[in-house]
């Protein structure tokens, strides 16, 4: 059993099986939602096990809901130009201006805070339903979830977790897949 799957059975099982997990899952009313850390180059073993415990959940009476980053990125990108044209605009613009360009969209035309909140449950029920965000590793190196996370704050009411592809760095630091400097300022619970 690697060390993700039994963090995932041993510790975040437990409190998303909760009748209310979201007082476990953090100390904030207002943001009941955790992250859960693995190593960037276990994401497919990461999606099998996140799979399976949606299945062990769902049998236990949880109404299970993804969300995931990937296509929020992609609709975003989409709501402003065709993939062509990305692709032609980062060949004549270069890399660094596109991901200064995915960036602004995310923030300012097609806000990634918006486009999760629509994801979210209608007429969420904390007593059953769990929200899992996932393939958070789409955003690198163009958004960072820290900002994803505060902008959530007030508008999350079900317990929410968030797959963080990461290095720990301290207690409550974090380097995004393992590059991008720590962020130190997560008040979210990170298991």
């Amino acid at each position: 059993m690697s060390d993700f799957e039994q963090r995932i059975k041993q510790n975040l099982e437990p409190v998303l099986e909760l009748s209310d997990p979201r007082e476990r899952i953090s100390a904030y009313h207002d943001m009941p939602y955790a992250l859960f850390r693995y190593d960037p180059e276990e994401e497919f073993e990461l999606r099998k096990q996140v799979t399976m415990l949606e299945t062990r959940l769902s049998q236990k009476g949880k109404r299970v809901k993804r969300i995931s980053l990937a296509e929020c990125l992609d609709e975003a990108m989409r709501s402003q130009r065709t993939l062509d044209e990305w692709f032609s605009a980062e060949q004549e613009q270069g890399v660094d201006t596109i991901v200064e360009t995915v960036h602004s969209v995310l923030s300012e035309y097609s806000p990634l805070v918006d486009l999760v909140a629509a994801r979210m449950p209608e007429n969420p029920d904390p007593l059953h339903d769990v929200v899992f965000i996932v393939r958070t590793g789409a955003l690198f190196p163009v958004y960072r979830t820290f900002s994803l996370l505060e902008q959530l704050k007030g508008r999350v009411h079900v317990a929410t977790v968030l797959f963080y592809p990461g290095e720990l760095d301290g207690a409550a630091g974090l380097r995004f897949m393992g590059v991008l400097d720590a962020e130190h300022n997560y008040r979210p619970k990170i298991f």
